[in-house]
């Protein structure tokens, strides 16, 4: 699973027939602490109607399909839940 934020959405009215319906955002993904940018953006299927601006968990791969319950679904992410807060204990 990865941290990230929703920084765009993705309107595209022509797509897989597995897609139709589905909401496409654009997410950057964040550190551990889910305060600074790492790597680049990229596309995800939003499972659970994340909004620009909200800090999201999501997994890739295999993992993606299964969320969205089709594994025939040609997706590589999907947002799977928005984080509320981020608490991290630090070690001495």
């Amino acid at each position: 699973m990865l941290i990230a934020k929703v920084i765009g959405t993705l309107v595209a009215t022509r797509k897989h027939e597995r897609l139709v319906g589905s909401k496409i955002q654009i997410v950057q993904p964040l550190d551990h602490e889910g305060l600074v940018p790492k790597g680049d953006p990229f596309v995800a299927v939003d499972a659970v109607g994340a909004g620009v601006g909200e800090r999201v968990i999501l997994v890739r791969g295999s993992g993606a399909r299964k969320a969205v319950d089709d594994d025939q679904c040609p997706v590589d992410a999907t947002i799977i839940g928005i984080i509320d807060r981020i608490d991290i204990e630090e070690v001495n």
